[in-house]
């Protein structure tokens, strides 16, 4: 009887963590999916002048790369309470070498949204109030953040990208998971890796627009859907 007691408790304890990873991974793809939606768009993101313009422009500028850096986070919690809860079975490796990139993953966003969120933003604003005779040199500066923007933000996807395609082959092993939701991971997971590898080359590029957007839109429907499933099914 106690041992039966106990089970429960354990079994309880399990599905109340399911649960948590559903809700993290439901309101963080919601998170980001706010955030991207205030952020501004309209200009060529590899036409600095034109983008800075747009950049300095923006009052929601912090609090939208705040909101896309909080949707990352609450991701990358889902994915690290789902492989505590597979990592015994047969694709645990997977799941541990995921939760790994996952937490690597959310390190470089936290980095990049720093400087893209918070320093690029200053020194757009500095440039753009600025005297004519200094607005060269601050340009420049601005510039060279960006530089540094770019850098994160490919090696950023390249890991998010490899990130959710080690969840995928795990969802694909485990068989508690249906098999089209490993096959929606690797469908948003490997072109967000090769845009990383694209953003590298050729930086905020139009190739790099078409591989990564589409590629984001599945990576957002399938973290909702996981989190549905892990909400409707907390015994995995």
């Amino acid at each position: 009887m106690h041992n039966d007691i106990e089970d429960t408790i354990i079994e309880r304890n399990y599905d109340g963590e399911v649960r948590f990873a559903a809700i993290t991974a439901i309101s963080g793809a919601l998170f980001l999916l706010v955030g991207t939606f205030l952020h501004p768009m309209h200009e060529d993101p590899n036409m600095p002048l034109a983008a800075f313009t747009e950049y300095a422009a923006d009052h929601n500028w912090v609090f939208s790369h705040l909101m896309q850096l909080s949707g990352v986070a609450l991701m990358v919690a889902s994915l690290v309470l789902l492989s505590r809860r597979i990592v015994l079975g047969p694709a645990g490796a997977a799941a541990t070498l995921g939760a790994v990139s996952a937490v690597a993953s959310l390190a470089v966003a936290a980095a990049l949204q720093a400087v893209d969120g918070i320093a690029l933003k200053a020194m757009v604003d500095t440039w753009a109030k600025a005297q004519e005779n200094a607005k060269e040199a601050l340009f420049n500066s601005a510039l060279a953040v960006r530089q540094i923007e770019i850098g994160l933000a490919s090696i950023d996807s390249l890991l998010f990208g490899v990130t959710v395609t080690l969840y995928g082959f795990v969802l694909l092993k485990d068989p508690h998971f249906p098999k089209w939701l490993g096959v929606l991971a690797l469908a948003g997971g490997v072109p967000t890796a090769i845009a990383g590898i694209v953003i590298a080359y050729t930086g905020f590029s139009e190739l790099d627009m078409a591989i990564n957007m589409p590629a984001n839109f599945l990576l957002l429907c399938w973290m909702i859907l996981l989190g549905i499933y892990m909400w409707r099914k907390p015994s995995l």
